[in-house]
């Protein structure tokens, strides 16, 4: 058995450890497993047509016949909850892969190389969180148009910093270990040492980045919608469902808000538990 496999059957172990001793760490990896599920099959499972609608049957409440009740349209509100799951899923995992790409990539130049350009795009970095990230990706979207790909590049920016920073600090730890210098040594440039050496020993914080940032994702896409700066209705996403049941509260149509927004809530604790399991796991204290 090779070294490789001894460390991937010591973190599996760690993992079954963590999820066993940890009621939350096995919640969430269970909402993981149904939200990934629901995004891959749910357009195919759902009872209804998300886009159709009956004013005959608008502004019923949860039945047999509709789970979640109907919309002011008549519009089944479990099937277009379950389908905005795909959309809003795919959102976060499209933005949060080109800021991975994006900021792990410059940041590990300049935890490598340092010097005036380290200082450069920890200036770059420092300027885009000066701004409070929700109202940056307001302006970013109101200034490229109202439009999907655009609430995608608007979640991308503002989360491109934090792998910045962390990229930084660890390439800067790594660079001066022995087995960087013994790989230059070797005959390795310092662009294959940095990307095929150093960076896969800094992947373990940067995945648990990549999860908080998820829920993080999911949520800055969902209030973008709500308030109209996002995806356009009548598609079916999380906060525009929410944001047109918000009409109807008063009314007492708590069904139009409640389920969406329950929806949406647990996807993002979902996401953040599993980054919390992910830390646990990377953390060499709770690996011994």
């Amino acid at each position: 058995m090779n070294s490789q496999t001894i460390k991937q059957d010591n973190i599996a172990q760690q993992l079954r450890f963590l999820v066993g001793q940890n009621l939350l760490s096995s919640i969430s990896l269970i909402l993981f497993g149904v939200y990934v599920f629901l995004a891959l099959a749910g357009p195919y499972l759902v009872p209804y047509d998300p886009l159709e609608s009956n004013t005959a049957i608008a502004l019923q409440g949860p039945s047999s016949q509709h789970f979640f009740g109907t919309d002011h349209l008549g519009r089944d509100v479990f099937s277009r909850v379950i389908v905005a799951t795909r959309l809003d899923l795919g959102i976060a995992v499209a933005a949060v892969s080109i800021s991975f790409f994006i900021g792990t990539f410059l940041g590990a130049l300049a935890g490598y190389y340092g010097g005036w350009y380290e200082r450069l795009i920890g200036r770059l970095a420092d300027i885009v969180l000066a701004f409070p990230l929700f109202v940056l990706a307001m302006g970013i979207v109101a200034v490229m148009g109202n439009s999907l790909i655009n609430v995608i590049y608007a979640t991308a920016i503002i989360n491109i910093p934090f792998y910045i920073r962390i990229a930084r600090a660890e390439v800067s730890l790594q660079r001066d270990r022995q087995y960087v210098q013994a790989a230059l040594l070797s005959g390795n440039s310092h662009f294959r040492t940095l990307f095929f050496h150093i960076l896969p020993n800094c992947l373990p914080n940067l995945i648990v980045q990549i999860s908080i940032n998820m829920g993080w994702a999911i949520l800055n896409a969902a209030g973008l919608s709500f308030i109209g700066l996002g995806v356009r209705p009548p598609v079916a996403e999380w906060g525009i469902l929410v944001a047109e049941g918000a009409d109807y509260i008063i009314s007492g149509q708590w069904w139009l808000v409640l389920f969406p927004g329950l929806v949406l809530m647990l996807a993002v604790f979902t996401f953040n538990l599993v980054g919390d399991t992910l830390r646990d796991l990377a953390d060499p204290q709770k690996r011994k």
